[in-house]
């Protein structure tokens, strides 16, 4: 009988040390939702929507960019996925043509271009000396015409989602005429091309709209004199000026393609509105390929050096580059165009011009590289991810000047060649280059610092993932496989499973950015005023408040 009392003690303390362990379990748990809390509450404040203030609007284009950019990737990983076995796999065709072309637009029109803005607006006012854009209440507009865009551009597969759940009746045939939207097929298909018009029209106003923004800004708010202006604000003008020169263009294309649809007219009918309508698209489409790249060229020129310890090399002779790169782009198109028969007089200007227009893209590749001699390297993120660029861009040059020659074109054109020299520039180039502007201006986007190691991790995946991905695309394309095929020769799958394998690595890379940046959000430590060391090493860095 006097055990009975020990026995019920000790269980009396076991069930309170496990009632306490409960409590502290559930104390730490409502401390953890407690700091989420305050995580989200702090992003609601820095992304609030009725803000005008440059900083706050920029945070949400770069916010909408990246979700643009993610949905985007998911279309490669099924474009990918697909891709693995020569015969119909998991996709039908039209599926596969389907995802092919949102890929396009949503990369090309809804992902690049406005997180380009987005870090754009967020430094420019302290790099030109002004305490806000130009017209705040214009770029808010510029953004909020952003997001319509994308969901109408993509509301085919959208809307599809909501008929599978039984919330509408109807369903939509998903857009299948790829992101150049030729006609007549682009004229004939249904609903979903309409739609995909609309949003992309909607997205290239409001990229017009902010280019506007920002080249006043430059123009007339400026206080820096023009022979202080830095390299990056020199680049953007120039990019901004390539916008409102080319993409009125694409509108009105857009604006002929809807008449012939919805109004019954026949300006792009056979046989000679298909040919000009890609004259119109290419006017715009060449100069595109610059409004995407120089952006990350600006970053590279303003970002290299910093990290390399030295001035830029040649700074002058690389503006005037920029310069040369924004009037020769609009005599270049035709080159797009070498396999429709045009006069071959005509052919021959192109290809000259578009071999010309590559000397100043060598002139910045050799400033760089010579910025990078013998100077005192530090491989921070953004200098991880600016040499990533510089190599890529090499490598993608390359290819594309193969690619002005009309012989080498003409059997090149329509395989995986221009697949891989296209993403080599798209992937390699302008997507490192934002990623390293990302990371050098996110303590002043965030007031954090992101953790070094995973965004060494997400360089080196993206590293190998580009190089296994589109090295295999190039070598398909040397071996003349025919792009946007959903099946294949057999004798192709072996290096079509390698840019499957290398695809999914440079995804995961990609998903360790997203991760970094919410970890950072969440715990990661203050930034302080001069969060990479440039101020006690003499650098002039406006953005952070240099003198």
């Amino acid at each position: 009988m006097s055990d009975s009392p020990s026995l019920a003690g000790r269980a009396l303390r076991r069930l309170t040390d496990a009632l306490s362990a409960v409590a502290r379990a559930f104390a730490a748990v409502a401390r953890a939702f407690a700091a989420v809390a305050r995580a989200f509450a702090a992003v609601a404040r820095a992304l609030d929507p009725f803000a005008i203030d440059h900083l706050t609007v920029a945070r949400l284009y770069i916010v909408v960019g990246v979700v643009a950019g993610l949905w985007g990737a998911t279309d490669a990983m099924a474009l990918r996925a697909e891709a693995l076995t020569p015969g119909q796999g998991i996709w039908p065709a039209e599926t596969y043509a389907a995802f092919f072309t949102t890929h396009g637009v949503t990369m090309l029109f809804f992902f690049a271009t406005p997180v380009a803005f987005g870090l754009t607006t967020a430094v420019l006012p302290r790099l030109v000396g002004t305490d806000d854009l130009a017209f705040p209440r214009l770029h808010a507009l510029g953004f909020w015409l952003l997001p319509p865009g994308l969901l109408l551009a993509r509301s085919s597969a959208l809307i599809d989602v909501l008929a599978d759940a039984g919330l509408v009746a109807t369903r939509v045939r998903p857009p299948v005429v790829g992101w150049t939207l030729y006609p007549p097929m682009s004229v004939q298909e249904g609903t979903g091309v309409t739609l995909l018009l609309l949003g992309l029209s909607l997205g290239t106003l409001s990229t017009i709209v902010t280019a506007l923004v920002v080249l006043v800004t430059i123009l007339e708010d400026r206080t820096v004199p023009w022979a202080r202006l830095d390299v990056f604000t020199w680049t953007m003008l120039v990019a901004v000026g390539l916008v409102v020169f080319s993409f009125p263009v694409l509108e009105s294309a857009i604006a002929v393609l809807l008449a012939d649809r919805v109004l019954g007219t026949s300006f792009l009918a056979p046989p000679g509105g298909p040919l000009a309508f890609q004259s119109m698209f290419w006017f715009f489409g060449h100069p595109e390929v610059y409004i995407l790249v120089l952006p990350a060229m600006g970053v590279l020129s303003y970002v290299l050096p910093r990290f390399a310890g030295r001035r830029l090399f040649g700074e002058r002779a690389v503006v005037y580059s920029t310069l040369a790169i924004g009037v020769l782009s609009f005599g270049v198109w035709g080159h797009h165009m070498f396999a429709t028969g045009i006069d071959p007089r005509v052919q021959a200007s192109f290809m000259a011009l578009t071999l010309a227009v590559a000397l100043p893209s060598a002139i910045k590749t050799f400033a760089w590289i010579t910025t990078l001699w013998n100077g005192s390297l530090r491989l921070e993120p953004p200098m991880l991810f600016c040499l990533g660029a510089v190599a890529w861009f090499v490598v993608g040059g390359v290819t594309g000047v193969l690619l002005a020659a009309i012989p080498v074109d003409r059997v090149f054109h329509g395989t995986y060649y221009v697949v891989a020299h296209f993403h080599f520039l798209l992937v390699g180039t302008i997507l490192f280059g934002l990623v390293a502007g990302g990371y050098y201006w996110f303590p002043l986007l965030t007031g954090r610092r992101i953790d070094r190691r995973f965004a060494s991790a997400h360089f080196w995946c993206s590293m190998v993932g580009v190089t296994v991905t589109f090295g295999a695309l190039l070598a398909l394309g040397l071996g003349g496989l025919p792009r946007r095929m959903a099946t294949y020769p057999p004798q192709f799958a072996p290096l079509q499973a390698v840019a499957t394998l290398g695809a999914f690595v440079l995804g995961v890379g990609q998903l360790l950015f997203v991760w970094a940046v919410v970890r950072a959000l969440l715990v990661g430590d203050p930034a302080g005023d001069d969060p990479w060391g440039l101020h006690e090493r003499g650098i002039e860095a406006r953005e952070w408040g240099a003198e």
